[in-house]
């Protein structure tokens, strides 16, 4: 017969967001009582999250840190007319780190593994096989909500780890190599360097359309393996996905397209840095925010994180604009110069953007001088954008 389990908190998604969450309040709140649900079989699916150090505040790293898989002091960049090494610490986290740490973590009754939801209020989750979780609150972790109310571009990718026959001789990530042929708008490869043998690369797009032909991405990658000299043993890894480049829309529609008065966290709450459609540094904060917090009513976890997100979405503007000055002002295949561009500027400034943190000097140094894309259009694209 379908049974009812009863919590504190209630978390529907074991992704990332979801899972720093739950994290989170076992670490803080030992005494509250959490139902972690998702449908596959491991939390946090198969990924790897790389962020910069400077991401995720002092007061944060207590989290993070030890889902920390590997570490290294800087990363490289490369364009056709400019390289660079950044010294700001760039780590990365497995999904099977993540999936490890909340299994320790958490009690055996908290995880619920394989449940499909079919459907979540703010006090209660039903499962498909007809089981009920009510819960004090619910967050719902489960992905994007309907893109549908928001203006987007977006970046795709395809990811494989190359276990090699003999050791490379790459000494930090690439963070971006752009000197490869520019297409499907601007394309560059990312690699990471685990181990003398082991090393991930990953072939990126800043696209106008989310279509990934797998096969295609695959054979690049292994042409540029092959260009580097790397002697191939086997692939122990691949991934792919697409994420989305917010370049406007309607923050209070996509946040009901996701569950009106749910409480939200994650992509569902449109918590994502507009230019890169990454989450870690936003889901850090998030899960350090409801740890903090006394109540755990479906209502004030409701107002607590709407408001969280609200706030974010208005301060990101400027990345909005940028955004769409990329995708609508520059043509595809000259993408890449923008780019080549900002990485001429000061370190801090560089490291501020991918924080989401930049100041009002640094929006004024990243606008000054001439755009490397016809002027009258980047003004249109960034007026239109702003807001």
């Amino acid at each position: 017969m379908p049974a009812t389990h009863t919590c504190d908190v209630a978390i529907v998604g074991g992704g990332l967001a979801g899972g720093l969450i739950a994290l989170a309040l076992a670490k803080k709140k030992p005494d509250c009582t959490i139902r972690l649900i998702e449908g596959s079989r491991r939390i946090g699916g198969n990924h790897i999250w790389s962020f910069f150090g400077s991401d995720v505040a002092a007061e944060h790293r207590w989290l993070i840190a030890p889902l920390i898989s590997y570490g290294w002091t800087g990363y490289d960049v490369a364009f056709p007319g400019h390289a660079r090494t950044l010294k700001n610490p760039y780590y990365s986290i497995e999904s099977e780190r993540l999936d490890q740490l909340v299994r320790d973590t958490l009690p055996d009754e908290a995880l619920m593994l394989k449940r499909k939801v079919l459907a979540a209020s703010s006090k209660a989750v039903v499962l498909v096989d007809g089981d009920r979780v009510e819960a004090r609150g619910v967050i719902d972790c489960r992905g994007p909500a309907d893109f549908s109310a928001l203006d987007l571009g977006w970046q795709k990718f395809l990811g494989r780890e190359f276990r090699l026959a003999e050791g490379h001789d790459a000494p930090r990530p690439t963070v971006m190599d752009a000197t490869v042929e520019q297409v499907d708008g601007y394309r560059f490869v990312y690699t990471l360097p685990f181990a003398a043998t082991r090393v991930f690369v990953e072939d990126t797009y800043y696209s106008d359309t989310p279509d990934i032909d797998a096969e295609v991405l695959g054979e690049r990658i292994d042409a540029y393996v092959a260009a580097n000299g790397w002697s191939v043993e086997r692939v122990a890894r691949e991934e792919g996905g697409v994420l989305p480049v917010a370049m406007g829309g309607n923050f209070e529609e996509y946040w009901r397209a996701g569950g009106n008065r749910v409480a939200k966290a994650g992509m569902r709450a449109g918590l994502f840095h507009p230019m890169t459609g990454y989450s870690l540094p936003d889901a850090v904060r998030t899960a350090a925010m409801v740890a903090d917090t006394g109540d755990y009513s479906g209502t004030a976890l409701h107002d607590l994180l709407h408001g969280f997100a609200r706030k974010t979405w208005k301060k990101r503007g400027f990345y909005r604009a940028l955004a769409a000055m990329l995708f609508r002002a520059a043509e595809p295949a000259e993408r890449w110069r923008i780019l080549e561009r900002f990485y001429r500027l000061d370190a801090g400034l560089i490291a501020r953007f991918y924080a989401g943190q930049s100041t009002t000097g640094d929006r004024l140094r990243v606008l000054s001088g001439k755009p490397p894309v016809p002027i009258g259009k980047a003004v249109s694209a960034m007026r239109g954008k702003q807001r």
